[in-house]
């Protein structure tokens, strides 16, 4: 069958270089693998020990599944702030529940997933088929969570229920990779069940982007609306959808958040949606839409954690530091997308 000489050149021009989202994943792997490196060669101490790396899986599970969330809806076009607000009404909701509702933990999941799911009905279609600015409805669903938050109980209190306590004292223990302590005591390293669920969901919404007609959508959406619009895709559906899904990623990172916490705290999750935007564009995303990947999110984690803890372990305790090293992390990403996005431009021309 004869192929137009068109089709061959944007065929060859396809395999000669890589995407846009591949150059980014590339790059955001490398610069988590230089800190780690440089980390291990220049502090030492417990970045020599696997337990360092698992800590860091530990404590940012929920923001992993928080940022996932993000990419999705930056992927689309939009953006989210309200899921630190709705992981902060989820960790309150389901503490609350237990003590003092007498519920269980299933009873508690549930609760998670609807507000999760309540917000991101609302939401969706607010901004997908009103058209109102996502960052406006967001805002609002900030604001109102958090309200929500102090309604449900104004105080902070440790969950004392015994299912609940079982699950968050669940360990999985990794052969191998465990250390000797100081008293000479060999300790194994572990991760908490949320590094599962997290890990999963990362493997799962990377599959849903990458070979699912959805996952096409969602970047066709946010690259050229009107484009996307004109090859069939149901621009309004997926990008609700899109928020759909990102505050229901927001409902099971809050329930993370909890199982790790343990606790019910109207202050919980304060700035993680700001964590979340800066791990998606450190890990490839771009504010405006089209280009991401789920892998270099979870990269993107990684990376904040990582230069958190060496700021740290500088004895750089003020927390001034910690947001003036970030803040200078997100610059370099943004330098770095505008001139992959100046690139792509000269080769359209």
């Amino acid at each position: 069958m004869w192929t137009p000489l068109s089709k061959i050149r944007q065929r060859l021009k396809n395999r000669s270089g890589l995407s846009d989202t591949n150059m980014l994943l590339i790059i955001t792997i490398a610069v988590f693998f230089l800190m780690y490196l440089c980390a291990m060669i220049f502090l030492k101490g417990s970045f020599l020990r696997p337990q360092m790396f698992f800590n860091m899986l530990n404590e940012n599970a929920a923001l992993i599944i928080l940022s996932c969330g993000m990419s999705i809806v930056m992927i689309s076009g939009g953006i989210d702030i309200s899921v630190g607000a709705v992981t902060s009404l989820v960790c309150m909701s389901c503490a609350v529940h237990l003590d003092y509702g007498g519920g269980s933990v299933g009873t508690a999941i549930l609760i998670a997933l609807g507000i999760g799911l309540l917000f991101g009905v609302v939401q969706g279609f607010l901004v997908a088929y009103l058209e109102i600015q996502p960052f406006i409805i967001t805002l609002a669903g900030m604001f109102f969570a958090r309200g929500m938050t102090t309604i449900v109980n104004s105080t902070q209190f440790n969950v004392a229920h015994e299912g609940f306590q079982a699950l968050k004292a669940t360990r999985l223990y990794v052969p191998g990779m465990g250390s000797v302590n100081r008293l000479g005591t060999y300790v194994p390293a572990y991760v908490e069940i949320g590094v599962v669920v997290a890990l999963i969901l990362v493997v799962a919404l990377f599959a849903l982007l990458r070979w699912t007609k959805l996952g096409r959508g969602f970047y066709a959406v946010g690259g050229n609306r009107q484009s996307a619009n004109m090859l069939g895709i149901n621009v309004k559906r997926t990008k609700f959808i899109s928020h759909l899904l990102c505050s229901l990623l927001a409902g099971i990172g809050g329930f993370v958040f909890f199982l790790h916490v343990g606790s019910g705290a109207p202050s919980h999750a304060t700035g993680a949606e700001m964590n979340a935007i800066a791990s998606s564009i450190i890990g490839g995303t771009m504010l405006t839409g089209g280009v991401g990947n789920i892998i270099g999110t979870f990269f993107g984690v990684l990376s904040l954690s990582t230069i958190k803890n060496i700021v740290a372990l500088l004895g750089l305790d003020e927390a001034w530091w910690t947001n003036i090293t970030v803040a200078a992390m997100i610059c370099l990403f943004l330098v770095i997308q505008s001139v992959v996005l100046s690139r792509k431009n000269r080769n359209k021309l």
